[in-house]
């Protein structure tokens, strides 16, 4: 009885966690609008990361309570959390 209530708990704790997963998309553009390409993008604390398409799009998947650090070569590095957004 105890194997499988602690069964039941460590799948119920998975599952809480794979709900807890949500897809950011963005583009990531200059202060003049233009797109840039090969902005590295990565979730803080972890190695999950992307870097931005020609159209300087992206699309990554992260913990909902994440913190996205943008960072590109000659540019300010910019963290910004995802509160909960997908966009």
């Amino acid at each position: 009885m105890l194997k499988k209530l602690m069964c039941l708990c460590l799948l119920l704790g998975t599952l809480a966690y794979a709900t807890a997963q949500q897809t950011i998309t963005g583009t990531v553009t200059d202060e003049d609008g233009i797109a840039l390409i090969g902005v590295s993008i990565l979730e803080e604390g972890t190695l999950n990361g992307t870097i931005t398409d020609f159209d300087g799009g992206y699309s990554l998947t992260v913990a909902g309570d994440a913190t996205l650090v943008f960072s590109y070569t000659g540019m300010n590095t910019k963290s910004e959390q995802v509160n909960g957004r997908s966009v």
